[in-house]
């Protein structure tokens, strides 16, 4: 059967876009795939993490995956730090990864910016940590977002750098899987910048532990301009927080952009700001309630991780082995 491998970093507070362009599809994957899903903490630790809130941030993310629908007895739900296996490959596979290929990665010029020389080297090194989550367990297929496409690429090259210089066919090529509408949710302030992990208060984000208040007010704080809604795709294409409003509701609603238009062309956003309210909290409203109830019950939520990291380590440390003996570790 073929094995999905995907995770979420446990660092701010998880929103409608992690909701809409991971966790849903996981949610369908998990009936069609071997799954296993991932809070990957030791990610998260490529920046300053305050202890208590990274521990508390990993049972939230762990709440979230439940609540939303993946079945931790279906799949496989652990925190990367749990299994060693991944540090572990992380290393041998840095030892065959060239240096131009990781300064080709984008997200680490955008990430460390103009203070690059003191950024650390765990955030340099990240797409091979990456790497090794997904080879550690020879996934087939990863759910990506865009901006981790070329991280998913490298982490191919990686594996066929592997099988060349070994000369087996040992890791599998992992193939991306990358979702249609609703993938990229943008901010509801800036439709050209990304739904983030920002500020829990911040008008920018729907976050998936939002009342109905909130998201109430966060909808109709929503950046737009004031013509009513146009007729056409292409008209939308020009007006990013327009076009982000309708994809955020044709997800939602699990339709077509050109359908979710049609229903509220030539309409005010006052409109369409209320319907996209109402299947906002209907959709979310369930899961921050379910949310809330494990998160205040840490002790179910950490044997669930337990349990998921020896299921995880019984299919990583295996093929750790193997690596070590194809080149030629020794281990009386």
């Amino acid at each position: 059967m073929n094995r999905i491998f995907s995770g979420i970093q446990p660092t701010g507070n998880l929103h409608l876009g992690n909701y809409l362009g991971a966790i849903r599809n996981w949610v369908a994957l998990q009936n069609a795939y071997e799954c296993i899903f991932c809070i990957v903490d030791l990610h998260a630790l490529t920046l300053p993490q305050d202890p208590d809130e990274l521990r508390a941030s990993t049972r939230e993310v762990t709440a979230a995956y439940i609540a939303a629908g993946v079945d931790p007895e279906r799949c496989i739900i652990f925190n990367q730090s749990m299994v060693s296996a991944h540090a572990e490959l992380a290393w041998l596979l840095s030892c065959i990864t060239p240096l131009g290929w990781l300064n080709r990665m984008t997200q680490f010029k955008e990430k460390a910016g103009k203070q690059r020389d003191l950024a650390g080297l765990g955030l340099y090194a990240y797409p091979v940590l990456m790497a090794a989550d997904i080879l550690g367990y020879k996934a087939t297929h990863v759910p990506v977002g865009e901006d981790q496409k070329q991280h998913l690429e490298l982490a191919r090259d990686i594996a066929g750098a592997f099988n060349r210089r070994y000369e087996r066919d040992f890791f599998p090529l992992p193939e991306p899987q990358i979702f249609g509408t609703g993938t990229r949710v943008m901010s509801l302030r800036d439709g050209t910048k990304k739904m983030s992990k920002s500020d829990p208060s911040d008008y920018s984000r729907i976050n998936m532990t939002d009342d109905r208040d909130t998201v109430a007010l966060k909808i109709r704080r929503a950046k737009t301009d004031p013509e009513p809604l146009p007729g056409t795709i292409e008209a939308l294409e020009v007006r990013p927080e327009a076009d982000n409003l309708v994809g955020i509701y044709a997800a939602l609603a699990d339709q077509s952009r050109e359908t979710a238009l049609q229903k509220f062309a030539g309409q005010n956003f006052s409109v369409f700001k209320e319907a996209l309210t109402e299947l906002s909290v209907a959709t979310l409203g369930p899961i921050g309630g379910e949310m809330r109830r494990l998160v205040a019950d840490p002790g179910h939520i950490d044997a669930v991780l337990r349990r998921g990291a020896e299921r995880a380590a019984a299919i990583a440390e295996p093929i750790l082995r193997e690596v070590k003996d194809i080149t030629g570790l020794l281990r009386p």
